[in-house]
């Protein structure tokens, strides 16, 4: 983790931790980093919440000040940045987005031109212009970027995906909550051009209503039209898209996990599950572990976020892998995450095999999952102390096979924070708040 960029990206609340003046720099050094050998080329793309405009104009200044052009995608999925940026010639990537917290925080995810998030060095270097430990020069003359307006592109994404996803969705009634947030743009285009049947929520942004009560995070009022209807499938989608949460007709939630259980088997069945493994991070429920392994699927587990599953799915060639939050790669299309794409894989099991998500999300069971923050003075000191190491295994032993606690650290805040899944919420509670009064009868530091 850097002095500003976390595992995604540089993220903040708009113009408290996050400013224009930041945003400024980080284009500066950008177009610095890529003009190098000539006016080079960086995309631009941003989702709808009200700051994003504002941070927009300062990336495109700092971009344009040192000598690079800037093109603005306009409202998008991150994803769509990824996409683009790799195949259409940029040499980076810049998506405006804080996924899905609240309008009032805002974010910043640099791509290269791979379409992966750019390398921890020069994340590091860009740190050291926002601190003032180096220094760009400014273009001049003939030398300075310009901006340009290319919302049209945004096509080349959408139809790329209904040529990867040929199929005819006529027979299916679909409701799609697009959490005021950049999916508005391309969800229902997309699904409308393969035939399905549409019923759209939350697809009006104002700059504050994204995510708000809403989305992926929020998707209880498509739970309860999924109750009332029984749609074949309804989709709620993050701020920025790049994470989907299904619900099934009779408004059970399908999260990530019984994604990759859904798509895992169905490329196992199909032979095309390379080196028959998923990947998920650590957090996945360990009902998802046992169902992969009753049908002999590997599974391979990573700390969490998407960058770090993303690394391990290209050293072994994995194909499939994600995080209980619903975001999922695959990365045989793509290099990250993306929402709209994992609704298709789901839709495209659904017609291959003619089964209900219902149906397709059996043999999987979920265990119970309780986690509880706990906010210390030093959390390294807590996860270094034997004591508290002691009681983890003691609590290990007696969950034995039937569950399972895991204890981490907060990345970003001094958090420690405690999980337990096991067969009733019960035996969670007890678990950890076994670990939970100890650690704050012993540590004067808890708030």
């Amino acid at each position: 983790m850097g002095r500003y960029f976390g595992t995604d990206g540089i993220r903040g609340k708009a113009n408290v931790s996050l400013d224009v003046n930041r945003a400024f720099k980080v284009g500066q050094y950008l177009g610095y980093y890529y003009a190098k050998n000539g006016i080079g080329k960086i995309l631009i793309g941003k989702d709808t919440r009200l700051s994003s405009d504002m941070f927009e104009a300062a990336l495109a200044a700092g971009i344009s000040s040192t000598g690079c052009n800037a093109y603005l995608l306009g409202y998008c999925p991150t994803p769509s940045v990824a996409y683009i940026v790799k195949n259409e010639d940029y040499d980076a990537g810049a998506m405006i987005s804080a996924s899905h917290n609240p309008y009032y925080d805002n974010g910043i995810k640099v791509f290269a031109h791979n379409g992966v998030k750019i390398a921890n060095d020069i994340e590091a270097l860009i740190e050291d212009y926002i601190d003032g430990k180096s220094s760009v020069e400014l273009a001049t003359g003939d030398k300075i970027g310009k901006v340009y307006d290319v919302k049209d592109t945004l096509n080349d994404y959408i139809n790329w995906l209904c040529a990867e996803y040929k199929m005819d969705l006529s027979n299916y009634t679909i409701a799609i909550d697009c959490a005021n947030g950049a999916s508005y743009q391309t969800a229902k285009r997309c699904l409308s051009a393969l035939g399905a049947n549409l019923v759209v929520m939350n697809d009006q942004p104002d700059g504050i209503n994204i995510n708000n009560g809403c989305g992926s995070t929020h998707p209880e009022k498509l739970q309860a039209l999924m109750k009332e209807k029984h749609y074949d499938l309804g989709l709620a989608f993050d701020g920025d898209a790049d994470r989907l949460i299904a619900v099934d007709r009779d408004g059970e939630l399908v999260t990530g996990d019984h994604i990759l259980y859904i798509c895992g088997k169905y490329l196992k069945a199909k032979g095309e599950l390379v080196n028959n493994t998923v990947v998920t991070t650590v957090m996945a429920n360990l009902g998802l572990f046992k169902a992969l392994e009753k049908f002999g699927i590997n599974n391979v587990s990573t700390q969490v976020g998407d960058k770090y599953v993303y690394e391990k799915m290209c050293q072994e060639n994995y194909i499939i892998g994600g995080e209980q939050s619903g975001h999922i790669i695959f990365s045989k299309h793509l290099t990250t995450g993306d929402g709209l794409q994992t609704a298709l894989n789901l839709l495209k099991v659904m017609c291959d095999t003619h089964k209900s998500i219902n149906e397709l999300c059996e043999g999987l069971k979920i265990y119970p999952q309780l986690l509880v923050n706990i906010q210390v003075e030093d959390k390294n000191a807590v996860m270094e102390d034997e004591e508290v190491l002691s009681l983890v295994k003691e609590v290990e032993k007696e969950l034995e096979n039937n569950g399972r606690i895991l204890v981490r650290t907060s990345g970003t805040e001094p958090l420690v924070r405690v999980m337990v899944e096991a067969e009733t919420d019960e035996i969670c509670h007890e678990k950890v708040y076994k670990v939970i009064d100890f650690i704050k009868d012993k540590y004067q530091g808890v708030l």
